[in-house]
This record gives structure tokens, sequence and C-alpha cells, in this order.
């Protein structure tokens, strides 16, 4: 299987929202001692077992809207089928904190998603991590390039990136909905809504 993170190269990006797809594959990685990253100038790949299941790890490097070229050069060279392929994203109209798991559909605005569909198709699977929109008159696209507040971390991000790696076995096995349910279990995303501020105390 190919697992897919969505983000943007560099430091500056490194905590953004629109990078908690590399966030969550970080943790893989690590929690089941996946090879060192081995970096080229388009992505980073990893590779390692989850049970008896082979996975690779992709990170694409050439920024968000070109992530379908790395995607679909590493399936072809692996020949792996899109309904074996997962991609691990932003969203911004799921709630802070949720999780949804789905194969095809639309690309929902996301220029990730939309750039893999063009170079794939669409029957790859899409776990869609909710980072929920801004409060007020706050542009959407600074909304994601804004990097996660302290308040988000201590609420769910924390506890998300924990219950994923504890849950990926069910992925591996292909048990969407039992991953989805535990996941949600493991890390509730927060019932009450609270206003994200920007400035010092919120670790902008």
């Amino acid at each position: 299987m190919l697992w897919v993170g969505l983000g943007n190269p560099g430091s500056s990006y490194a905590k953004n929202r629109h990078n908690v797809g590399f966030m969550v594959l970080d943790v893989l990685a690590h929690g089941f001692r996946f090879s060192e990253w081995r970096k080229t100038k388009s992505a980073a790949e990893a590779s390692g077992l989850i049970g008896t299941t082979k996975i690779r790890l992709l990170k694409p490097l050439s920024y968000m809207n070109r992530s379908g070229l790395p995607v679909a050069q590493m399936a072809k060279y692996y020949d792996i089928a899109p309904e074996d392929i997962l991609v691990f994203h932003d969203d911004i109209d799921l709630g802070a904190g949720k999780i949804r798991i789905k194969q095809g559909g639309g690309h929902g605005g996301h220029n990730g998603l939309r750039d893999i569909d063009r170079h794939i198709g669409k029957e790859y699977w899409r776990v869609r991590i909710g980072v929920g929109r801004p409060d007020g008159h706050q542009d959407v696209d600074k909304w994601v390039l804004s990097d996660f507040s302290k308040q988000e971390q201590t609420d769910w991000l924390d506890a998300l990136l924990e219950a994923i790696p504890s849950e990926a076995m069910r992925l591996s096995e292909k048990d969407m909905a039992g991953f989805a349910s535990r996941v949600a279990m493991r890390a509730p995303a927060p019932r009450n809504k609270k206003p994200i501020l920007n400035g010092d105390e919120n670790g902008l």
C-alpha cells in the first residue's frame, strides 16, 4: 500500500494546518520504526511493515498544488493501484479534530487532491482531517498556511497524532470504518468550539 501525506516542504511550513498530512506520516514512520526518509527533489519516501502489510510512505516535496506527479510516479514504479493508495490531508469543511475516510469523490477545492485526481484519477482513499474554518473574516488561505495554535494542539491535535498510529493496523487491513470510529473514540473532537485568536497567546 502507498500512504501519502500532503503538505508543503520547508521548516517555515512545518507546523501549518495545511501540513497535517506530513505530521501524520512522521508519527507513523517513527511509531513503526520505518526506514529513514529518502529524499529526492520531488518527494520523501520511507517504508516498513504495519502488521504483515508492506506500507510505503510518501511526502510530495513539489508543493501542495503539484502533489500529483510524485504520487503517480511512485504508484507506477511499485505497481500500486489507486484503491491501495491513502492520502492524509487537511479539510476545512470538517470541524477541528474530526476525521473521516472515503474513497473517491470531489476534491472540495483542495489543491493537493485536485492535482492527484489529475494524475491518477479519483479512486484512491482520502483520510480527511478537520482543521475547521477561521472565525470572522480571516482569509481561508492564510488560515491553512498558519501554524496550529497552542489551544488546538492541546484540545485535539496531539491526541489525534497519537490515536492514528494506535489504530493504523486497521488501515493496513482496509478496515476503514473501524479505523475512523476507533480514532474518533481515542481522540474525540472538541465539543465546544472556542474562538481562535491571533497573537502570542495562541502560539502563532
